[in-house]
């Protein structure tokens, strides 16, 4: 028989094992400038030396302060407080570089540690030194009661200054930049010094309430969340459809694209607490 007289074969595409485990792209979510990157590092290291020192101040309460007899209250709730302050410097420093250059959540130990770490150092910087005040013998129970309250105090403070209730992330920036690049056809968002989330377009009423400077910031999605705003506001597919001139079909197929390219569905419009701080309730 002669090769053309066979019949032709079935081209069958290959399927990969369902056994075999996928690899995570090592590629982020999202990239952040050489400029933002740059800056964050900067902040990191400054939020480290902070960190260090109020940890320097705690030991030298520990190894100094509460070994005199009778121990200075006066230097030791002073150290505590400077502890505390260099503690929340760090914090604040730290929350800052996360919003310059998030983690992605691919590695969810990672994502929570990089977040939370303001929290998590302002236990180091007070708990050895908590332990001891009331463990020490040349304190009597006034003075554990004095010492440790105000500790404890300042701890609870600066752990609640230094957690991340709204941890940014790689994901969620790319997610949003998906959103305004599909639907406006470049990067740029809007928002306000006070307000705590960003627009669509300069048009939303949001924007345009009355403020002490009177202006409207314009730039990137990267550009906002250094300006310390958290998020894309929840209701951004109304304010396109109501205030910036977008037909509900553009929105449609943006949602869909977004969710196609990114496998995060950001279509929620229902408002949050962020959103409420500076919105006026959009048209219907």
């Amino acid at each position: 028989m002669s090769e053309n007289s066979k019949g032709k074969k079935k081209v069958v595409r290959a399927q990969s094992d369902p056994k075999q485990p996928k690899v995570k792209s090592t590629e982020p979510a999202w990239k952040p400038t050489p400029e933002a990157k740059s800056q964050a590092n900067k902040l990191r290291i400054y939020a480290w030396v902070a960190w260090l020192a109020a940890i320097g101040v705690q030991l030298f309460a520990i190894f100094w302060i509460l070994k005199q007899v009778p121990v200075n209250m006066v230097l030791l709730i002073g150290a505590i407080v400077v502890t505390g302050l260099l503690s929340v410097g760090g914090s604040m420093m730290w929350k800052k570089a996360n919003r310059l250059d998030p983690a992605s959540k691919e590695d969810g130990f990672r994502f929570w540690v990089q977040n939370q770490l303001g929290a998590i150092m302002a236990v180091v910087s007070f708990l050895p030194l908590i332990i001891l005040i009331f463990m020490n013998k040349d304190m009597d129970s006034k003075q554990k009661g004095m010492a440790g309250g105000v500790a404890i105090a300042v701890l609870a403070i600066v752990a609640a200054l230094g957690y991340s209730y709204d941890s940014p992330s790689q994901e969620q920036y790319a997610a949003e930049q998906s959103i305004i690049e599909t639907l406006t056809g470049k990067d740029e968002v809007y928002w306000t010094k006070s307000g705590k989330v960003f627009h669509v377009c300069d048009a939303v009423p949001d924007v345009n309430k009355e403020s002490k400077d009177g202006e409207i910031h314009v730039g990137t999605v990267a550009e906002a969340h250094a300006a310390g705003k958290s998020r894309l506001v929840s209701y951004w597919d109304r304010e396109a459809l109501n205030y910036c001139g977008y037909t509900q079909d553009q929105i449609d197929a943006t949602k869909a694209t977004v969710v196609a390219a990114t496998g995060d569905d950001r279509t929620d419009d229902s408002s949050t607490e962020e959103d409420a701080a500076d919105a006026t309730p959009p048209a219907s």
